[in-house]
């Protein structure tokens, strides 16, 4: 076992479900002190490997909270997979940070490299510890690129849809369900609301090359007082993803539009998108660098906190993209491997000579 399979088996060893990092984050402390610049930030760590070489100044940023999931036993190897909780997502981005570190690459490169480590990513933006950590450590406003190691099988994913929740409810009123005319049924009267939601086709936006889908569900519902009134209330949970040629604001106009004044509507979660950064100097080297591939991030990642301080972002990791949130959660030791292989040649191809 090398390593950083160990790192990887390390982390996969500490729980860290979202909400209580504490206990990773006091563990990734202790084991950076001494070596890097330390920076704590409630549960969240800003680490500063190096300064001063002239190079670029890069930041790797990985999240340190995993989602909750059935395990059928504790973290372990079998063959060539690491299971584990967060083995995929984003544990194995984590232990990468950690080897350039341990391995003393780091302090060999003339870059001037952070490292992030951060908490309650897999919770509701306004939660997400990053926030903080970016409005107290301005630096990393001010980083050439930053990669977000999120799990993505060694490719790059450009870019980020942007998302949004929102709390759409109607309004009826009570009456007994043996005389439905004397009340107004508030769940039947979203049915043209949600057969406009299924006849909806993905809206494909092209940026930068790239195919971006504009999509909207229902995925939550909760209503009804009881089976035999009509019900007075019923809520949706409505999950807008869009483009990253559409602003914020864009996007809550749009939910709006869709609901057309049938429901009220109060916005619960707010996240935006991120430009792909395709022709950026260090995103090319990165493209150069033996990715397993490239295509567009059909997701939200942190990458959209970066841009929106106009840092140029991209999502890069060895996880399993496939097995993140997922029971039994594991990870390939081989594309951790080479996950820290196309890193280090990144790091090195655009270095001071």
């Amino acid at each position: 076992m090398n390593r950083l399979t160990e790192t990887l088996l390390w982390f996969c060893s500490i729980p860290s479900p979202t909400g209580e990092e504490r206990a990773l984050c006091d563990a990734v402390e202790k084991r950076l002190a001494g070596r890097v610049s330390v920076q704590r930030v409630g549960d969240s760590l800003v680490c500063a490997v190096r300064r001063g070489t002239g190079g670029p100044r890069v930041a790797l940023a990985g999240h340190l909270d995993v989602v909750r999931t059935e395990h059928d036993g504790p973290p372990r190897i079998e063959g060539d997979k690491l299971y584990g909780p967060g083995s995929a997502d984003m544990k194995s981005g984590l232990a990468a940070m950690i080897e350039l570190v341990d391995s003393g690459f780091a302090a060999q490169t003339a870059i001037d490299l952070t490292l992030v480590f951060y908490a309650r990513e897999e919770g509701p933006f306004a939660d997400n510890e990053l926030g903080p950590v970016l409005a107290e450590v301005p630096e990393l406003g001010q980083v050439d690129l930053a990669v977000c190691l999120e799990p993505s099988d060694n490719k790059l994913q450009l870019g980020a849809t942007g998302s949004i929740h929102a709390e759409v409810t109607f309004v009826g009123r009570t009456s007994h369900s043996a005389r439905p005319w004397q009340g107004e049924n508030a769940i039947q009267k979203a049915g043209p609301f949600l057969t406009d939601l299924a006849g909806l086709s993905p809206r494909e936006s092209v940026i930068d090359g790239f195919t971006y889908r504009t999509v909207t569900s229902a995925t939550l519902a909760e209503g009804g007082r009881g089976r035999n009134i009509i019900p007075d209330r019923f809520k949706l949970n409505v999950n807008h993803r869009f483009a990253p040629d559409t602003t914020l604001e864009g996007a809550k106009r749009e939910v709006e539009e869709l609901v057309a004044g049938r429901a009220e509507v109060r916005f619960t979660d707010l996240s935006p998108s991120a430009p792909p950064f395709a022709e950026h100097p260090l995103v090319r080297a990165l493209r150069e660098s033996g990715i397993a591939g490239i295509e567009p991030k059909q997701a939200w990642t942190d990458v959209a906190r970066f841009a929106a301080l106009g840092v140029p972002a991209v999502n890069f990791g060895p996880g399993e993209q496939a097995q993140a949130h997922q029971k039994n959660e594991w990870t390939t030791l081989s594309k951790l491997d080479e996950g820290y292989a196309i890193l280090t040649r990144f790091l090195s191809r655009i270095a001071v000579r």
